[in-house]
């Protein structure tokens, strides 16, 4: 077995794979993605909603993520020879009351400053929009050009791209630790015992990452969350669009089939005591989010709940991702803790990711998303 390559990417959810895809696309001609478990896109890539806002982000991470979606988002079924199911329709991010429409307003002031197409819109704005939502909402910011997508086609779709460009996946390659070779980072050593070694090493595994940057002594303050979804029956179609509300209680879209997605979440998941390999969902968080899937959206009352789902996400103490190169630990670069929003910007992330490897200006600048850009607060 060949167990050395010039990039290794751990991590194979969408992030990964678009780095690897990307990479090469760049004429990359050796690289390892390692995937903890059995499959690809088992983490935050198969557990989640499926949006591609822009509106309600910060403002660190918001041009990337317009870059995504004005550059690569309405091309990438073509070239990735799936249906990701990309729908730009717009996304109305809702409010019932005035300290609601406080937050949303602020989100979308800082937005607008960069250049973002979003404003606040009243409730009678809002039914006509989108007729089939309470009429307790009293406004909402309306983003026309956010959307949602597939996550596991988008994931799949990098992957399967990837392998035929000559990428190679290992599965049930759970990494225990880095190690450097003359002060660089270059191995990788899995729990099995087996050794990859590699000119530059990706660490794209979500919270895990954590684990794995300190074994060369960084750390990144990160905690776990976890985040729960539902799929109900197929329903008449109602709309495109996506929505989202100021609490963020719940966030969903209609999907292709009929079927409505949502994520979302009671406010206890950071007291929860499960261990992280449990996926199971829990009680509180899918009555929490029916009640407020209802609140907003009468018309469901009454529809059948066909599956839920959990998953673990990692959640950065100051709501965005690291993604930077590690001075401390040359041929190191970072992609994590991304809380909850990283499907909508993976491939403006993958591009970027390869790009850092490369060498190469980044499409945006994201010093800002540095690995030490945490400091005590004592």
């Amino acid at each position: 077995m060949n167990q050395t390559a010039e990039v290794i990417i751990i991590g194979g959810g969408i992030n990964g794979c678009a780095a690897a895809y990307y990479l090469a696309k760049k004429g990359v001609k050796d690289i390892v993605v390692l995937e903890a478990s059995d499959s690809i896109g088992h983490g935050g890539s198969s557990r989640n909603g499926g949006g591609v806002r822009q509106s309600g982000r910060d403002v660190r991470e918001l041009p990337y993520v317009m870059y995504a979606v004005q550059n690569m988002w309405p091309g990438l079924s073509e070239e990735l020879g799936v249906d990701v199911e990309y729908y730009q329709k717009g996304n109305l991010r809702l409010g019932k009351t005035e300290a609601h429409l406080k937050k949303l307003n602020t989100l979308a002031s800082n937005a607008q400053k960069l250049g973002l197409d979003v404003k606040m819109i009243d409730g009678q704005e809002v039914k006509e929009l989108c007729p089939y939502l309470s009429d307790e909402i009293i406004g909402a910011s309306w983003c026309p050009t956010d959307g949602h997508a597939n996550p596991l086609m988008a994931t799949l779709g990098y992957y399967k791209r990837s392998l035929e460009l000559g990428v190679r996946y290992y599965t049930d390659a759970k990494v225990e630790k880095l190690q450097k070779v003359k002060g660089k980072v270059r191995k990788v050593v899995l729990a099995s015992g087996e050794v990859f070694e590699g000119e530059t090493i990706v660490v794209a595994a979500g919270y895990e990452s954590r684990y794995i940057a300190r074994t060369v002594g960084i750390d990144v303050p990160m905690t776990r969350y976890f985040e729960e979804a539902l799929v109900t029956e197929m329903q008449p179609k109602m709309f495109d669009i996506m929505l989202g509300t100021a609490d963020a209680d719940f966030y969903g879209h209609q999907a292709k089939h009929g079927s409505f997605v949502f994520g979302s979440e009671s406010g206890l998941e950071e007291a929860t005591d499960m261990s992280p390999q449990e996926l199971r969902t829990n009680s509180l968080t899918l009555s929490a989010g029916c009640r407020a899937i209802m609140g907003y959206i009468p018309l469901l009352k009454d529809a059948k709940i066909v599956r839920t789902w959990g998953g673990w996400l990692d959640d950065c103490y100051d709501g965005v991702p690291v993604i930077s190169k590690v001075e401390e630990a040359p041929g190191l670069i970072l992609a994590c803790g991304f809380t909850g929003h990283g499907f909508g910007s993976a491939p403006s992330v993958g591009l970027m990711l390869a790009q850092m490897v490369m060498g190469e200006e980044t499409i945006v600048d994201i010093s800002a998303l540095r690995y030490d850009r945490f400091k005590s607060t004592r």
